[in-house]
């Protein structure tokens, strides 16, 4: 069964100049990538369904707010160590299969949730789409390290970067309309039956290395070498990647973000109904402006690095840090505005969206062997989806607090709002640690 999802043996050579073999190469990049997007953005439609779906479990006494917060945290722990696990397999996978069924598992699990009522399946089938999701990043980062050079790379990873906010936005504005006029369960089944449809096409058009297919290694068909660098064995190249102190440094930075990129993305939806007194069509909307904005930050991301600061990630990184605090802010603290809000949700999300190309993978795989890229994203995700795991229980008992005012329950926010916050002012002090730590260190490929 484990050989099934091997890596293939290298194929002979093409026996075509490079300039023959480019345009065919290019056009299996593009699909590739589109691929990688559309793939990864479904992957987040079948793991924010549930944020969606809070409030009508909790109005239908289907699941308390304690479940509820047992539930995202059982994802995001299941999610941590399978990342962790899942990213040292990657490097060693055919990442066509390797996606594939992990999306795959991950719509069936949605699929699932429209024809049960009890609590204890709840929390443990959401562990187990913890597991699939965790097999969807460090893939695709792995194939895109695999099909890109170095010159091409930075741009390819912040392109599909963006594909969460696509998913976020796709959770936020269709599938709160869905749960909105036919109820929570399709909340579940609509993005749990659409992934289906696009494991067909991740299956089919995604592809195993380059050198599978006879194609050179991207750097050397492209001629920024002159022949293929020397690679290091996966798991010695593995084994530096656990030893590294910045790798260290950069994953603690990435768990603070986490925290408040998933507090925004877990309870803003409720904290935008219960305080501010949207309904769920409102707080869907106002919420899109925050992926539209991810979207932006993530493609600016990698090509603002390499264009204006000579590929030096911590510089902009802690421009989009100050991004990520000053939105939150202006949402708790700020005007209450409907416009503010939304500009509040637009500067977080932009701040969110470059820090995930830089904190989640990019700084760090630049300056490890692209034999690991796998490995890397595995490990600043086992710290990132803790600290995300985390989140969900601390945020759940933090907004306990709660009165009632003519019969209705009314919760205060207040203090994890200030822990979503303080995680995200961590998060950017560690980047001045990381900024120390880098110098001037080379990028590897």
């Amino acid at each position: 069964m484990f050989a099934w999802f091997k890596t293939g043996p290298d194929k002979a050579p093409l026996q075509q100049t490079p300039g023959e073999m480019i345009p065919r190469f290019k056009r299996l990049q593009w699909g590739i990538i589109i691929n990688l997007i559309i793939g990864y953005s479904f992957f987040y439609t079948t793991r924010l369904s549930l944020s969606i779906a809070k409030k009508p479990l909790i109005d239908e006494g289907i699941l308390t707010k304690e479940q509820l917060g047992l539930m995202g945290s059982a994802l995001f722990f299941a999610y941590a160590i399978g990342k962790f696990t899942n990213g040292f397999l990657a490097d060693h996978a055919n990442i066509r299969k390797f996606m594939s069924v992990g999306l795959l598992g991950s719509a069936m699990i949605n699929i699932s949730f429209g024809f049960i009522d009890s609590a204890f399946l709840f929390i443990a089938l959401w562990a187990v789409n913890g597991w699939f999701q965790s097999m969807g990043s460090a893939p695709s980062c792995v194939s895109i390290f695999q099909w890109f050079s170095l010159k091409h790379r930075g741009t390819a990873y912040s392109v599909w970067a963006g594909s969460h906010n696509i998913g976020e936005g796709i959770t936020f504005v269709i599938s709160s309309l869905i749960v909105s006029y036919l109820g929570w369960r399709w909340g579940f089944l609509a993005p749990g039956l659409l992934s289906i449809v696009v494991v067909f096409f991740m299956f089919f058009f995604l592809k195993d290395r380059p050198q599978t297919l006879g194609y050179p290694d991207p750097s050397v068909l492209f001629g920024e070498r002159a022949v293929s660098p020397k690679s290091k064995n996966t798991w010695s190249a593995q084994l530096e990647v656990l030893k590294s102190p910045v790798v260290w440094v950069i994953a603690l930075s990435c768990a603070g973000m986490y925290v408040s990129r998933y507090a925004i993305n877990s309870w803003a939806i409720l904290y935008l109904q219960e305080v501010k007194k949207y309904s769920l069509e409102e707080a869907g909307f106002s919420m899109g402006v925050y992926p539209v904005a991810g979207l932006v930050g993530a493609i600016l991301a990698g090509g603002i690095s390499d264009r204006f600061f000579n590929s030096n990630r911590p510089i902009p990184t802690t421009f989009y840090g100050l991004c990520n605090v000053g939105g939150m802010a202006l949402l708790f603290w700020g005007p209450g505005h409907r416009v503010s809000d939304a500009i509040a949700l637009g500067i977080f999300g932009f701040g969110i969206g470059g820090l995930i190309v830089f904190l989640a993978g990019l700084m760090a795989a630049d300056i490890m062997s692209k034999r690991a890229v796998g490995a890397v994203k595995g490990f600043i995700g086992l710290f990132a989806y803790i600290g995300a795991s985390a989140q969900e229980y601390i945020s759940s008992v933090l907004i306990q607090t709660e009165t009632l005012e003519n019969g209705k329950k009314i919760y205060d926010f207040s203090a994890a709002a200030w822990f979503w916050l303080g995680s995200g002012v961590l998060s950017m002090l560690l980047v001045f640690v990381v900024w120390a730590m880098i110098g001037n260190k080379e990028v590897e490929d």
